[in-house]
C-alpha cells in the first residue's frame, strides 16, 4: 500500500504487520545490490522509489512464501507499475475520485478507464456504486478484454493449421450495499468510521469471497456469468450475490485498523481526528464523518469548545474546491503549514509555504463569501500582517495581509511542529508549550493561544494530505516511528 504514513516499512505488511527493520535491511541491499549488477550500462539508473519499492514488496512476498498478497496500485492501474500481475486471483476498484489529473486525467470518464486497466481475462472483478458514465466505462473495459488469439498447441479443435480460442471477458460485479448482508439481529460493526466505509467493506466480502471459493471453500453464493445481451433490469452491472458472512469475516471488518483513515486520537482536552482525505469525494465523506463525530457532540458544561483545521495539499489539486467543502464545519481556526515536521528552509520549503499562503487567502475569501448567509459563523475578526523574516528569532511570522474582516483567522506556520505547538498549547502531553521565544506576536495568534489554553474541548481535524497526516501522528505518537 501507498503512501506510507511514518516509516516506508508500512508499505510492506505481513500478516497486518509492517515487516521488520532487518527483513527491510536484508531485502533492499538483496534487490537493490541484484539490479545494480545487472542494469543496462546504457541506461545506468535504477528504478524509481516508487518501483524499486514494488519490485521489493514482489520479492519479499515471493520469499516469505505468503499464501495471499494484496496489492493496491500506486496511481491509475492501466500503466501503474503493480500492473505487472497477469493473473490475478480477482480484483476490485473502490470509489472513484478526481485524482492525479494531470497522469490520469481531468474526468471521471478518463480515470475509470485507468483504473480499469487491472482487469484480466477470466479474473472475476468487483466495483461499488459508481456515478453511471464511470461505471459504463469500468463495463466497457472488462468487456473489451474478450479477444481471441491463435495458439498453437492448445487443446481444441484445429483451425487452419492452428487453434483459434476465445478467451472469457473479465466478468464484472456491482457489489452489494453492505445493509444487505445484515440479516436478522446481525448488524456489522466496522472498526472504520465512516458512512464511506460501508462501501469499502461490502468490497472487501467479496474480494475475500473470491479467495475462499479459490481455496475451496464453497457456501458463501456462487457467482453466474450473465451472457451478454442480457438485460440487468435496469442495471448497467450484474449484481453480485450476498451471503452469510463467516465469524472470521464479521470480526475482521469489526477488527480492521488503520492509521490517519477516520482516526481519532483522544488526549484530554484535545482530540485529534485524522484523515488523510484529498479529493473532492473523500473530503465530502470526511466532513460527514467529523460532523457527526465532533460537531453534534455537545457543547462542553464547563466551557467552551474551539474547533480548528490544520491544512495542507499537495500536488496538482483544486485546493479552492477542497477547502470550499470545509467551510460548513464552523471552524474557529484555520491552520496552514507545509509537511514538513520541522522548521527547513530551502527552495521547496518557499514553494510550499507559497502554497500555504494561497491556501489562507482562499479560505479567507471562502469565508467572506459565506459572511452573512449563515447565522452560525461566529462575529467578524479583523487580522492583518504579513509573513515575513525575524531575524531576532531566526523563524518567520504568520498571516498573510487581510484587509478586509474575517469570519476565522487563517494562519500559517512554516512546519508543522510550531503549527502543532501553538494549537496544542502546551495541553498535550506529547506536545511542548510554545515557548517565549518561540511565541508569535500577531494578535490573531496570542487571542488564539489565550481561547485554546482556556477551551474545555478543543477539536482539531487534520485532513488534506495523507503527508500532513503522517508527519502529525509522528510528533503526536513517536512510538510509531521504533
Amino acid at each position: 500500500s501507498s503512501p506510507h504514513l511514518v516509516q516506508v516499512r508500512e508499505r510492506i505488511r505481513i500478516n497486518g504487520q509492517p515487516i521488520s527493520k532487518e527483513l527491510f535491511s536484508k531485502y533492499f541491499w538483496l534487490v537493490y545490490n541484484r539490479l545494480e549488477e545487472t542494469k543496462d550500462p546504457a541506461r545506468a539508473s535504477m528504478p524509481a522509489y516508487f518501483r524499486f519499492l514494488t519490485i521489493m514488496a514482489f520479492h519479499v512476498f515471493l520469499q516469505e512464501k505468503v499464501d495471499l498478497a494484496v496489492v493496491e496500485v500506486g496511481i491509475g492501474g492501466a500503466y501503474d507499475c503493480t500492473n505487472i500481475i497477469r493473473a490475478p486471483v480477482v480484483c476490485g476498484v473502490s470509489s472513484l475520485g478526481i485524482d492525479h489529473t494531470s497522469i490520469l486525467g481531468d474526468t471521471m470518464e478518463k480515470i475509470a478507464w485507468q483504473k480499469g486497466g487491472i482487469f484480466k481475462p477470466g479474473v472475476p472483478a468487483f466495483t461499488v456504486a459508481q456515478p453511471e458514465r464511470p461505471l459504463e466505462v469500468l463495463r466497457d473495459r472488462a468487456q473489451e478484454l474478450e479477444v481471441s488469439w491463435v495458439a498453437e498447441g492448445w487443446m481444441g479443435v484445429p483451425h487452419g493449421g492452428g487453434l483459434s480460442v476465445l478467451s472469457p471477458q473479465c466478468p464484472l460485479y456491482l457489489c452489494p450495499e453492505l445493509d444487505a448482508f445484515e440479516g436478522d439481529h446481525q448488524v456489522l460493526e466496522l472498526g472504520l468510521a465512516g458512512t464511506h466505509q460501508r462501501s469499502n467493506a461490502a468490497l472487501a466480502l467479496q474480494l475475500a469471497r473470491a479467495w475462499l471459493q479459490r481455496r475451496g471453500c464453497w457456501g458463501l453464493g456462487e457467482l453466474k456469468e450473465v451472457p451478454p445481451g442480457v438485460k440487468l433490469a435496469g442495471r448497467l452491472l450484474p449484481l453480485a450475490p450476498t451471503f452469510r458472512p463467516t465469524d472470521a469475516m464479521i470480526q475482521g471488518l469489526r477488527d480492521t485498523e488503520w492509521l490517519g483513515r477516520t482516526q481519532v486520537l483522544p488526549r484530554g482536552p484535545m482530540t485529534w481526528y485524522l484523515d488523510g482525505a484529498h479529493t473532492t469525494s473523500s473530503i465530502q465523506a470526511c466532513v460527514r464523518w467529523f460532523r457527526q463525530a465532533a460537531l453534534n457532540q455537545d457543547k462542553p458544561h464547563d466551557g467552551s469548545e474551539v474547533r480548528v483545521l490544520l491544512f495542507n495539499v499537495t500536488g496538482d489539486r483544486d485546493t479552492a474546491a477542497l477547502l470550499k467543502l470545509l467551510v460548513p464545519c464552523h471552524f474557529d481556526y484555520a491552520v496552514f503549514c507545509p509537511n514538513f515536521t520541522e522548521q527547513n528552509f530551502n527552495v521547496t520549503l518557499e514553494n510550499a509555504l507559497t502554497r500555504c499562503l494561497e491556501n489562507q487567502r482562499t479560505w479567507t475569501r471562502l469565508l467572506e463569501e459565506k459572511e452573512g448567509q449563515d447565522p452560525w459563523l461566529p462575529a467578524p475578526l479583523r487580522v492583518g500582517g504579513l509573513l515575513q523574516p525575524a531575524p531576532a528569532r531566526g523563524t518567520l511570522l504568520l498571516v498573510p495581509p487581510a484587509p478586509r474582516p474575517l469570519n476565522s483567522p487563517a494562519l500559517v506556520f512554516p512546519c508543522l511542529a510550531q503549527a502543532l505547538r501553538w494549537v496544542a498549547q502546551g495541553r498535550d502531553p506529547q506536545l511542548a508549550a510554545p515557548t517565549a521565544t518561540g511565541a508569535h506576536p500577531h494578535p490573531a495568534a496570542s487571542s488564539g493561544a489565550v481561547l485554546l489554553r482556556e477551551a474545555a474541548a478543543v477539536r482539531v481535524l487534520v485532513t488534506g494530505s495523507l503527508h500532513l497526516v503522517g508527519g502529525v501522528l509522528r510528533l503526536l505518537d513517536p512510538a510509531l516511528s521504533q
